[in-house]
């Protein structure tokens, strides 16, 4: 069973939590200050925490910013004094996952925690997903040169910046690869990358597969269509072998770059798209 750590100044009143909790299984420790709750995470990482915000000496506000730092943070569930709601919803913008209003309600008080603890599962699974991604992505490569393992330090490093990337080295040197390892380290590995091959397409087939269009943008275009950049939002997006792709093509890439935006063909609108870029070539500079 999943394990909760309550933090309240008032001893009574993590009493009654505590009892509740235990009642229904969960491993529960206890913290009458955020000094002392910050120690207890560290030491026994509780999937969830249940914190009063306002406390004496530091907040539990404070305690909310400090979780949100953490690499693999527990879900947070705040309680406040009728009256300050408007202080609970800054704490969810700071990251916690809900509050309960005072006095609790014991059906309402396991409801949320129930929920919170399956909202950090799934972020553990999903780490785990990513996790075996990488393993199959990465087995795949081989790196016995010192070159090559500085190379899978970089991809690793970088993964965790937004930067648009460049990758050159020939034909079947695992260009691809190195992408999805950098995409799966990434923020932005819940969803899936989007690839394309620049030079399976001619100019004009290729700008509707980028930018998509409209319906009646040119013969044939009966429905609207988005493109792959559009399709990418949120995610990273691959363009392989991106030399071959022709000059006037690459101006309107660099102006998505820039501008974060597309303009589907056949479009007088723009719509903004939130894209990573990954680009591969064997072409030399």
């Amino acid at each position: 069973m999943a394990s909760v750590l309550v933090v309240d100044d008032e001893q009574s009143q993590r009493f009654i939590v505590a009892s509740i909790l235990k009642s229904a299984g969960y491993t529960v420790f206890e913290a009458p200050s955020v000094d002392i709750a910050w120690n207890e995470i560290l030491e026994h990482k509780p999937e969830v925490v249940l914190t009063d915000l306002k406390m004496p000496g530091k907040s539990g506000l404070s305690l909310v910013e400090e979780i949100a730092k953490l690499d693999m943070p527990p879900e947070v569930v705040v309680i406040t004094a009728f009256g300050s709601i408007e202080t609970a919803v800054n704490a969810m913008r700071f990251g916690a996952y809900d509050y309960l209003n005072k006095p609790l309600e014991r059906e309402e008080l396991l409801l949320i925690i129930q929920r919170a603890n399956e909202k950090y599962s799934l972020r553990v699974e999903g780490r785990e997903l990513r996790s075996e991604l990488t393993r199959q992505i990465t087995a795949g490569i081989i790196a016995e040169s010192q070159e090559m393992k500085d190379i899978l330090t970089i991809a690793e490093r970088v993964a965790q910046s937004d930067s648009t990337i460049l990758i050159r080295g020939e034909s079947g040197t695992g260009k691809e690869r190195i992408a999805k390892l950098i995409h799966y380290h990434s923020n932005r590995a819940q969803k899936t990358m989007q690839s394309i091959n620049c030079a399976a397409f001619p100019e004009t087939l290729l700008e509707s597969e980028l930018f998509g269009y409209e319906k009646g943008a040119f013969t044939g275009a009966q429905n609207r269509r988005i493109g792959i950049i559009e399709a990418a939002s949120g995610s990273t997006l691959f363009l392989d072998e991106i030399g071959d792709m022709p000059l006037s093509t690459q101006a309107k890439l660099l102006r998505v770059i820039q501008e974060r935006e597309i303009r589907r063909l056949g479009s007088t609108k723009t719509t903004p798209v939130d894209i990573r870029i990954i680009a591969a070539t064997h072409k030399k500079p």
